[in-house]
């Protein structure tokens, strides 16, 4: 992207599509790999040993779920076809699965888990295809609420982690680590220069890790005793087909939290992408689809394997905004890390030995950071009291179900426990509010014809019978007939082609009717350019003398009060907003 960097975007040394030295991408990938490797490792172990599985696929599992997590990061990174999302983007083991899971391994063995995973995948992969037709609930507030609520189930296990020492150890060690840790990473990110402030985070793990080794509190034997390449039997479990009552009693657990999961995905990618472009306003929806489908993929690797289900992390998110490179080289150096710790037992003893008061540290300073860009999210179009309304009561209610605060005894008995994770509860809660008050407006006026100039005078009728049935003044009326001839020929663009791949292309144009105004809803098939991406450089480009697709656009840009466009990989959408002038009917 060009144009002037907004200030946002002033810090941004390496955008997405940059190429940074080999050696700083191979290093950021080290740090993002060091602090995100532990939860696959940790996750399925603890899963697998609550729920009483054998040793040998303990093992298998946390070896399968470390490789599948750098499989699939470095896929996320990539960006191959409509596969991945094309930015920093970190797999790994999903803690919204950990209660059904262990339900799962527990009721039916690994084979039980294995099946519902995969189902689960192919759920994801539906939603990946048919992304648009989810398009009302990906919302700024829905996405924005979902990445708040990440902090608050993360939060509580930094915070144990501050006090995870031995016995006997004495009581300033934890304390003093922590500061030390998290000190560290503040100051160089506050105070240091820009080439020192994209070491911070390691930095603070390495000091405070030096910290904790002169209170003892560094494991080396551990690492000492470990080989230094490895790799566990093989214990897929293959697939239970029974579908008994357990399968039956699950599988809504899965696919809702699939769901969730899905949304979190989407909430990621579109985080990542403010923060890893100068100029980052226009959100590249193919790029959510191939994150999607990397989930889906990365779940159905997990089914077959037999271990616990992935997820995509926004912990990058905030490491981008610390060190200014937002490259993929470093998403793709974060998931070799991952893939080559895998096979290295003494590579994961050195990570897992790394103090639990380092570690916990490090990840409030992260996590409060996500915070912010979950806000941020929420803001994005302003806000209003039914966007309000939906935050407040998600983010709320996640909270307190997290936190066993809303009928513990209920929540805890039902589907695995599935609600007492606050990801889960807020995510559908803020899905459900949206619908509702999506469900409450009225319903729009719909037309359908050839996309080509043709098309024109069946619009005008079309939106004239709208302004007539809406009430509206002969000015509203005209306003939106100018809006649907310059939103259509900036369309068709400077040829006129209403082909894409060799075939016709159709228009539908949706017209709803609110209390400022008016919402028109073109669906097209894909075009070249981002015509809201379009209209934002219009500014830049004052002084230049306006080609006749320019015209379109700046008349575009002057009579509606917003134009948001949606890419996808098999149509295009552009919502156009028209507000009524205060003298209107």
């Amino acid at each position: 992207m060009s144009g002037n960097e907004p200030a946002r975007g002033q810090g941004l040394r390496y955008e997405a599509d940059d190429h940074p030295p080999a050696a700083l991408a191979a290093g950021l990938g080290l740090q993002l790999g060091l602090i995100t490797v532990t939860v696959p490792i940790l996750l399925p172990t603890a899963v697998m040993r609550i729920a009483g599985a054998a040793e040998s696929h303990l093992a298998w599992a946390v070896f399968a779920a470390v490789a599948i997590s750098g499989l699939t990061t470095a896929l996320q990174a990539v960006r191959f076809g409509r596969i991945g999302g094309g930015h920093m983007l970190v797999m790994g083991s999903s803690s919204a699965f950990v209660g059904i899971s262990v339900t799962a391994v527990a009721e039916g063995g690994p084979a039980m888990l294995a099946t519902l995973v995969a189902i689960s995948a192919l759920l994801q992969l539906l939603v990946s295809a048919r992304l648009p037709l989810f398009r009302r609930l990906l919302t700024p507030a829905v996405s924005g609420t979902v990445i708040m609520l990440l902090p608050v189930t993360v939060m509580p296990i930094a915070f144990d982690m501050l006090d995870d020492v031995p016995e006997g150890t004495p009581v300033q060690a934890a304390p003093v680590i922590a500061l030390v840790t998290i000190l560290t990473v503040l100051g160089i990110s506050l105070k240091g220069a820009a080439g020192l402030r994209l070491w911070a985070p390691v930095a603070g793990v390495v000091v405070g890790t030096a910290v904790a080794a002169l209170f003892g509190l560094y494991d080396g034997e551990r690492v000492a005793a470990a080989a230094w390449i490895g790799i566990p039997s093989i214990e897929a479990p293959g697939f239970d087909l029974a579908f008994g009552p357990a399968f039956w009693t699950l599988l809504p657990a899965f696919l809702l939290t699939a769901l969730i999961c899905s949304i979190r995905a989407i909430s990621s990618c579109v985080a990542l992408q403010r923060v890893s472009w100068r100029n980052p306003d226009v959100v590249d929806f193919r790029a959510v689809q191939g994150t999607v489908t990397v989930d889906g993929i990365g779940n159905l690797l997990c089914g077959l394997a037999g271990t616990m289900p992935n997820t995509t992390y926004s912990l990058a998110a905030p490491l981008v905004e610390i060190t200014g490179v937002g490259a993929r080289a470093v998403g793709i150096a974060t998931g070799a890390f991952f893939f080559i710790v895998a096979f290295l037992p003494k590579a994961l003893a050195l990570v897992l030995a790394i103090p639990g008061s380092v570690v916990g540290a490090y990840l409030i300073v992260l996590t409060a950071m996500l915070f912010l860009i979950g806000i941020g999210l929420v803001m994005q179009g302003g806000m209003d009291y039914r966007k309000g309304t939906i935050v407040g009561v998600s983010f709320w209610l996640g909270l307190g179900f997290h936190n066993d605060a809303i009928f513990p005894e209920l929540v805890a008995d039902f589907a695995g426990g599935i609600f007492s994770n606050g990801i889960t509860t807020g995510g559908l809660t803020a899905i459900l509010l949206t619908l509702v008050v999506d469900f409450a407006r009225r319903g729009p006026s719909r037309m359908e014809a050839a996309f080509n100039p043709a098309a024109l005078p069946r619009i005008r009728e079309f939106l004239a019978a709208f302004a007539e049935r809406s009430g509206w003044d002969q000015a509203m009326a005209q306003r939106l007939d100018a809006v649907g001839e310059e939103a259509l020929l900036t369309l068709l663009g400077e040829d006129g082609d209403a082909e894409a791949g060799g075939r016709p292309r159709r228009l539908r144009l949706a017209a709803s009717r609110d209390q400022n105004g008016a919402t028109l809803e073109f669906v097209v098939a894909p075009l070249e350019g981002n015509l809201q991406e379009r209209l934002a450089l219009l500014g830049d480009q004052a002084e230049a003398a306006p080609l006749e697709q320019e015209i379109s656009l700046r008349l575009l840009r002057h009579l509606a009060s917003s134009v948001r466009h949606q890419q996808y990989h098999d149509l295009d959408i552009v919502t156009v907003e028209v507000k009524r002038k205060a003298t209107g009917g």
